[in-house]
This record gives structure tokens, C-alpha cells and sequence, in this order.
């Protein structure tokens, strides 16, 4: 099974998530909550897919170093 698209999708979301996290940590600035609204239901569902795709990247690493050797 070819999983590139998804990887690149999960990589793409989790990369989106770390901006937040950097826009929380040196501005005090939570995009998600500027955009869909302070803990709404729109909100929890992004965190949720930024929390998924960090979960399934976890499983990235045993791909990579399995293909590097």
C-alpha cells in the first residue's frame, strides 16, 4: 500500500499545528481559536486531526529508519 499522500497530509497538518504552537509560545496568539472560535466544536475538531496525524507520524519513524538501512 502507498501511503505517501497520506504521510504528506499528516506531515502538512502536524506542521500547521507546530506554527500554532509557536504563534501560542513566543505571542500569546492561537490562530485555531482567531479563526474557528475559543474551544467551539470547529476547534476541537482541529485539534483533534493536529493530534491524530502527530499520532500517525509517530509510525513514520519506524518507516523511515526501516528504509534507511
Amino acid at each position: 500500500m502507498n501511503s505517501k499522500p497520506l504521510d504528506y497530509t499528516a506531515l502538512a497538518i502536524a506542521v500547521i499545528g507546530a506554527v500554532n504552537w509557536g504563534l501560542i509560545g513566543f505571542f500569546r496568539f492561537n490562530l485555531v481559536s482567531f479563526l474557528f472560535g475559543d474551544m467551539t466544536l470547529l476547534s476541537r475538531i482541529v485539534y483533534g486531526i493536529v493530534g491524530i496525524c502527530g499520532l500517525y507520524l509517530l509510525s513514520f519513524f519506524g518507516r523511515v529508519g526501516r528504509h534507511g538501512e
